[in-house]
């Protein structure tokens, strides 16, 4: 099982544990499941956040 489904696990559990349900519940369980799916990702390699912080070049 790669980081990215075990980030998107963990952030769906704890989404899981934190809402108490209800349309903010799926809010918040959406948005934490995709954090961990990024955090995952990012520690696999597949994604470049560095690209991203980065902005632009001065000169």
């Amino acid at each position: 099982m790669s980081s990215s489904t075990v980030g998107l696990l963990a952030g769906l559990l704890i989404a899981v544990a934190a809402a108490a349900g209800g349309f903010t519940g799926f809010l918040i369980a959406l948005i934490l499941g995709a954090a961990g799916f990024a955090l995952g990702a990012y520690r696999d390699g597949e994604l470049d956040l560095d690209s991203l912080l980065r902005g632009r070049g001065r000169g």
